[in-house]
């Protein structure tokens, strides 16, 4: 009787240990839940370290999954970059464009134009500095392999240059394509390399993004040949 029930809970125990070995193991990640593994990974990785810096093979770790699984979903460095920079930066410019286009096309004044365009901007460009960070990263130093351009950023330069050029007309100086993209870049300048150029306790950022409105607007009125302390529409 006795041997019976120590074989009895021998069996026991073997059957709990099988139980919670079953438990225990792991289920295996759906595609979806590997892709977006990878994805954040990525995301944050290109943002650290850049095109450049990052590797396939660190992504890969901390998205815990092997290269090779990486290559099978995204084929290359190159299209896990655009999949998880150059496309969230094209689809934050297309609501950008989408969201204040129309406000800044009416305007009531060409002043209150230009005051929309150069706020706004600074803020999208604020909120989004590491994507925008890392894709200059990849332009600069791997032209070769990674994604160029974004396709929405152009969309976004000829709608603002046709908006200036419907509100003056053939009173300009400079063409509105050109025009526009001074303005962007100025924006971006200040915002991206805000702690290289204004050292601390020179300005609050409500006095920096003030300075680059005004800066911008004097230049467009310039553009238009009026007198910019004249407040002219």
């Amino acid at each position: 009787m006795q041997k019976k029930k120590l074989i009895a809970a021998g069996a026991a125990k073997v059957s709990g240990r099988r139980q919670r070995a079953a438990v225990a193991k792991p289920k295996r990640r759906s595609r979806a839940d590997l892709l977006n593994r990878i994805v954040a990974a990525a995301a944050d990785e290109f943002k650290r370290s850049g095109f450049a810096g990052a590797t396939t093979a660190v992504i890969a770790r901390r998205a815990g999954v092997t290269e090779a699984q990486l290559f099978r979903y995204f084929g290359s460095k190159s299209n896990l970059f655009r999949e998880t920079v150059f496309k969230p930066v094209d689809q934050h410019f297309l609501r950008f464009i989408n969201t204040h286009l129309p406000d800044i096309r009416d305007a009531a004044s060409n002043i209150e134009m230009t005051e929309l365009y150069a706020t706004e901007l600074q803020r999208f460009i604020r909120e989004h500095a590491g994507m925008l960070a890392s894709v200059m990263l990849a332009q600069t130093y791997e032209s070769d392999s990674a994604p160029t351009g974004i396709n929405s950023l152009h969309t976004y330069f000829d709608r603002a240059a046709s908006l200036m050029s419907q509100r003056v007309r053939d009173r300009v100086k400079v063409d509105p394509r050109l025009t526009v993209r001074v303005a962007f870049v100025t924006v971006l300048a200040n915002v991206m390399f805000k702690n290289w150029i204004f050292p601390p306790g020179l300005a609050s950022d409500a006095e920096i993004t003030a300075a680059v409105n005004d800066f911008i607007k004097e230049g467009v009125h310039a553009n238009l040949g009026f007198n910019s302390g004249a407040g002219s529409d």
